[in-house]
Parts: structure tokens; C-alpha cells; sequence
């Protein structure tokens, strides 16, 4: 249920006896509390000590609000997007060490020098056979024998990698693109903010409305209370009757149920603003003034420029145009340089420890099987998807602008006749008052005088709570919520 929705609901659940909604706090300057039917006092609330004005509710909302922490923390989240995009492009260093056990060792014997030898005869086969050259009695001879490490028993090895692209087409996109879904998300969190912070605002201006109410309330009981008295004042003279008087019990008893019920109703919209600010409901509140009404024939126009769910729905559309240049990238070649430095633990083959390493590598997927392709009109069909999504939140909030002026309208109309009313009313029981107490009015013209003033009073206050309410609905709807965007 909505807000508006809710406190309309909370005004018509206290319906008076002759059908007129009223929905009151406990009397302010009460100091004994109505009964229960089992004889107990109703609960009232203690008195506050802490005044909370609208503003500090607001900034309150902006810091306690649970809601708005989670939509903090999503905007902390959405700023790595850049980093993360960034991380494609920026120098690459990497190390890594691995240390092996191999099962054997692998080496063997080489010469480490040789002799020459006479042997006094020809040696080899004659002729020289498959041997080139011809026979002589001179050989070669090994002078000593070294053993030769293909493969140590424990081997290290070490490297230290960089690498830089120079030239990446695709993560030249992707920066871009990163950069507007932090954009995105920010004026969706922006939008959910604000209608976190207008739903506090309702419902403390519902709160304040209760509170203006509990003085019609508080009049009723005691207007109640001395009409039973006069009636069994004339009832013990003998000039009233019984009946006179049971009905001025059943009114008396009736406001003090009403004042009764009011008192919850009062404690229990209270702790939903204390939910929504994150804290006790240990405090009072003041009447703020009525919200100012945008004025202008462009309310629809500034919408559009103002609300944060229209720059967010816009910063999508281009942010699926991105993606789709982003594949495009990917037919373009990527070019970086890399070097490393290695260490191994050295072998007959790897005589030293440390080596280096520098190119330059060139990377071009020509075919990919229709990957890009498809992904490319995948990409074609979400843009066709965000274009209609921001015309319809276009259409939304040009809506909403022109539904709200109306309601607003519809409310200062309904006030209007309200007011007219409840001066009515007033008069019209000032008379039957003083001909009931001169005798030329009966009992029940009396109480349905009073009780004509009662509703008149309570759907002003009530028709009052609408105007404000309906202008911060086209507030928000203009997107020009001053309490929100300070």
C-alpha cells in the first residue's frame, strides 16, 4: 500500500458514528487517560522531550535510513566499474616461483679433454669405409670424464612478467562504457533515494495532520462530557428525559472510544517514521508549513531534465549503443609489448640463473565461428530495448506530472469546500446552542449540530493533509523536491 493510500486508510478507519472519518492523536493536554471497556487506562504516550522538525527527520533519513545505507553501498560498489575497466589497459605484473621434485636426476658423463695417441698402426676400417678420410694410427682419447645435469633433482624456477597493450580498441570501449553504468546506477540510486526521503516527508506531514486532529478530538470529548452533564442535570429536575440522557451517555462514550483508538493510531504512524529514521520513537514533532508549488506551464519539460530515473534510463540507452561499439572493436587487432625476467636453477644447458626477455605480440581473432556477429545483433536488439524503455519513462514522468497536477488541483478544490463547511458548521452550532440552552432546541438537534462541526473539522484537517500531500507528490513528480535535492 502507498502512503497516500495508507493514511487515507488510517482517516477513514475512524469513522464518527453518523459515517465522517477521523483519525486523532491522544489529547495533548490530557492528564488522565480514556478507560477500557475492562476498566483499564488506555496507553498514552509519555511525553517527549525531543522535538524533530521536518528538516532534521530529512537529514536524519539521509544518514539512518537503512534503505538509503544499502543504496550507499551500491553506489560504492558501482565506482569500481571504472577500475575494473581501466585494469584491462594499465601495465600487467605478474610472479611466480615453482619448486619441483623430480623422481630422478637425469645427467651424464661428457669428456672434459683428450689426448692424442700413436697407436703404430693404421686404425679404422681400410679405406676409410662409411668414416671419411683415410686410415692413420693417430686416435683421440678422452683425458677425463664430466658428469652433465639435464635434470637437477629439485629444480626452481622464477619469473617476473610486464606487459603493457599499446594499442587495445576494445578496452578503449569498454573504459567508456564503464564509465556510464556508473552513471546509470548512480541516477537510479539517486531516484530510489529521493522517494525514500518523499515517503519520510508523507508520512511526517501525515504524523503532524494526526496531531492537528487531536484538538477536535479533545473538544469532542469534553463538549460530550458537559452535554451529559446537562442532560442529567434535566433529567434529576424532571425536565428531561431519559432517553435524553442515554443518548448523551452513548455520545460521551462513543468520543472516548474514538480518543481511545486515536491514541494507537497516533503511536503506531509515529513508529513508522522512528522505522524509517532508524531510530526510538522518543521524539515530538512541529507542523511544518505547507510545501511551495511549482509553478511554470513547463512542470512536464522540467521533468525531463530533472528527474534522476529519466537521466538514468537515457545514460542506458547510451550505454547499450557502447556495447555494441565495443564488439565492433573486436575485428580490430590488439598490439602489446611484454618483458620478463627468469630465473632457473642452472643445468648443463642453463649455464646462468637469470634471463630476460622483451617483445612486442600482436593478437587478431579473424574468425571466431559467427561469434561477433551474433553478439552484434544481440547487442542491436538491447538497444532497441533501452530506446523503448526511455520513451516509456518519458512517458511515465511526463504522466505523473499531469496526474499530480491534476490531484493537487481536485485537493485545493475539495479544501476549498471544506473550509466553506466547517464556517458553516461553526455557525450552525453556535445557534442551536443557544436555543438548546434557552429551551427552544431538543437534544438530538443538538448532537447533530455537534456532531455536523465535528465531521466538518475533521475533513478539513483531512482535506488539508491532501493539498500537502498532493503537493509534494507533484513536487517529486517535477522532480524538483527541494527537500530532496539539498
Amino acid at each position: 500500500m502507498s502512503i497516500p493510500a495508507f493514511l487515507a486508510a488510517l482517516v477513514l478507519a475512524q469513522a464518527a458514528p453518523a459515517g465522517v472519518p477521523t483519525v486523532l492523536p491522544p489529547p495533548s493536554g490530557s492528564t488522565k487517560p480514556a478507560a477500557t471497556p475492562d476498566g483499564m487506562p488506555a496507553p498514552s504516550p509519555a511525553p517527549r522531550s525531543k522535538i524533530l522538525t521536518l528538516r532534521e527527520a530529512l537529514d536524519s533519513a539521509r544518514t539512518q535510513n537503512l534503505d538509503i545505507q544499502q543504496l550507499d553501498a551500491k553506489v560504492q560498489a558501482a565506482r569500481q566499474f571504472a577500475w575494473k575497466a581501466w585494469s584491462t589497459y594499465l601495465p600487467q605484473v605478474s610472479a611466480g616461483v615453482n619448486v619441483v621434485r623430480n623422481q630422478y636426476e637425469v645427467d651424464f658423463a661428457l669428456p672434459g679433454g683428450y689426448w692424442v695417441r700413436d697407436m703404430g698402426s693404421s686404425q679404422g676400417p681400410a679405406g676409410g669405409g662409411s668414416v671419411p678420410g683415410n686410415p692413420s694410427s693417430y686416435i683421440v682419447y678422452p683425458s677425463d670424464m664430466v658428469s652433465a645435469v639435464v635434470q637437477p633433482l629439485v629444480q626452481t624456477q622464477g619469473q617476473v612478467k610486464l606487459t603493457q597493450a599499446v594499442l587495445a580498441p576494445q578496452a578503449i570501449v569498454l573504459i567508456q562504457n564503464a564509465y556510464k553504468a556508473e552513471k546509470t546506477v548512480d541516477y537510479n540510486v539517486q531516484q530510489a533515494r529521493r522517494d525514500v526521503l518523499f515517503a519520510v516527508a508523507q508520512i511526517y506531514y501525515g504524523v503532524a495532520s494526526l496531531q492537528e486532529l487531536s484538538a477536535v478530538q479533545e473538544r469532542q470529548v469534553v463538549m460530550t462530557k458537559e452535554r451529559e452533564r446537562d442532560a442529567r442535570v434535566r433529567f434529576e429536575a424532571g425536565t428531561g428525559t431519559k432517553v435524553g440522557l442515554l443518548r448523551a451517555e452513548i455520545d460521551r462514550a462513543q468520543a472516548e472510544e474514538d480518543l481511545k483508538r486515536s491514541q494507537f493510531d497516533f503511536q503506531r504512524l509515529r513508529l513508522s517514521l522512528a522505522e524509517m529514521l532508524n531510530r526510538p520513537d522518543d521524539f515530538d514533532i512541529v507542523i511544518p508549513s505547507a510545501p511551495p508549488k511549482p509553478t511554470g506551464a513547463d512542470l512536464p519539460q522540467r521533468a525531463l531534465q530533472l528527474r534522476p530515473d529519466v537521466k538514468a534510463a537515457a545514460e542506458n540507452l547510451d550505454l547499450a549503443y557502447g556495447e555494441r561499439l565495443r564488439i565492433y572493436m573486436q575485428y580490430l587487432p590488439s598490439i602489446g609489448v611484454f618483458g620478463a625476467y627468469n630465473y632457473i636453477t642452472a643445468s648443463t644447458f642453463s649455464p646462468e640463473n637469470y634471463t630476460w626477455q622483451v617483445g612486442v605480440g600482436l593478437t587478431w581473432n579473424i574468425l571466431d565461428g559467427g561469434l561477433r556477429e551474433a553478439s552484434i545483433r544481440e547487442a542491436t536488439a538491447k538497444i532497441a530495448e533501452a530506446d523503448a524503455h526511455k520513451r516509456q519513462v518519458d512517458l511515465a514522468a511526463v504522466t505523473r506530472v499531469k496526474e499530480a497536477e491534476l490531484d493537487l488541483q481536485s485537493a485545493i478544490a475539495t479544501r476549498t469546500k471544506a473550509r466553506e463547511r466547517t464556517t458553516l458548521a461553526q455557525e450552525n452550532a453556535r445557534l442551536v446552542d443557544v436555543a438548546y440552552k434557552a429551551g427552544a432546541a431538543t437534544y438530538l438537534e443538538s448532537t447533530d449540530s455537534v456532531q455536523t462541526l465535528r465531521q466538518a473539522e475533521v475533513s478539513l484537517v483531512f482535506e488539508s493533509l491532501n493539498v500537502d500531500l498532493a503537493t509534494l507528490k507533484l513536487l517529486n513528480a517535477v522532480g524538483a523536491f527541494g527537500e530532496v535535492n539539498n
